[in-house]
């Protein structure tokens, strides 16, 4: 059976109802889907999954949260490498600068990348949960 991982960090609550819709949609498909707080997540968890969804919300002057977020994505650098990977999170402000970088990070590490980062402007609505859920089925079947 096929392991999906969603990993995320969430401030508000917004980036944690994306995760969720993902792990919504990754459960259409037959597979085992965990879904972890940064807090919560260790190398070994994306070393066992055969697709792993990231989420973050902007922070500050658009970068990843820094006290959990941050240190967890250099922690699996390596971990990632070959890895059908997403990237998601919400924003406040900006222009979503911190995605664009956050991929470019990621492929960098080596992962792969299969979809453009899903940038969802403060909560999600009724269209971005689609959106997220929509995700999380194309994740399931990487």
């Amino acid at each position: 059976m096929k392991n999906v991982a969603i990993i995320y960090w969430s401030g508000t609550g917004n980036t944690e109802a994306m995760a969720k819709g993902i792990m919504e949609g990754a459960m259409k498909e037959e597979v085992n889907v965990r879904l972890l707080n940064a807090s919560e997540a260790s190398v070994e968890d994306v070393l066992k999954a055969d697709a792993i969804a990231f989420g973050c919300p902007s922070m500050g002057a658009e970068v990843l949260e820094e006290g959990e977020m941050e240190p967890f994505i250099e922690s699996i650098a390596s971990a990632v490498s070959g890895k059908k990977t997403v990237l998601f999170g919400s924003y406040g402000w900006g222009s979503g600068e911190w995605m664009t970088e956050w991929q470019e990070r990621m492929e960098g590490y080596g992962a792969n990348l299969i979809e453009e980062g899903l940038i969802i402007n403060y909560e999600p609505d009724e269209e971005g949960i689609e959106k997220c859920k929509e995700l999380g089925d194309l994740l399931s079947k990487a």
